[in-house]
């Protein structure tokens, strides 16, 4: 599916149920990270090599959890009429010149610290 597509029919789907109303960006930018949290909670307690190989029942539920995220996401974008894909391309630009490659390659440290 084309990723317009889906931001009109998340759109849509929040119309019919008359939701925009409560769709202000604060209360979507809260919803992300409530959603993003329950997200979370898939992978608690869980070692990085079971997070890896997740059980039927909790890939189910990490894939319910991303796609409430990427709903919420998309609202956002839609309420703040901001084009998901052109502003991803241009944050990972912009990431990509804090973290260059032959500084980067296999740290996990911030930018700052490179």
């Amino acid at each position: 599916m084309d990723i317009d597509i889906l931001r009109a029919a998340i759109k849509e789907f929040s119309a019919e149920r008359n939701w925009e109303q409560f769709h202000s960006p604060k209360n979507l930018a809260i919803a992300v990270s409530v959603e993003a949290a329950e997200l979370l909670e898939v992978f608690q307690w869980l070692t990085p090599e079971q997070s890896d190989q997740l059980e039927e029942e909790s890939l189910a539920a990490a894939k319910d959890e991303i796609g409430d995220v990427m709903i919420c996401l998309l609202n956002l974008c839609n309420r703040l009429g901001v084009d998901p894909l052109q502003i991803t391309t241009e944050k990972l630009e912009k990431v990509k010149l804090k973290y260059p490659v032959e500084k980067a390659k296999g740290l996990a440290v911030k930018y700052s610290k490179l």
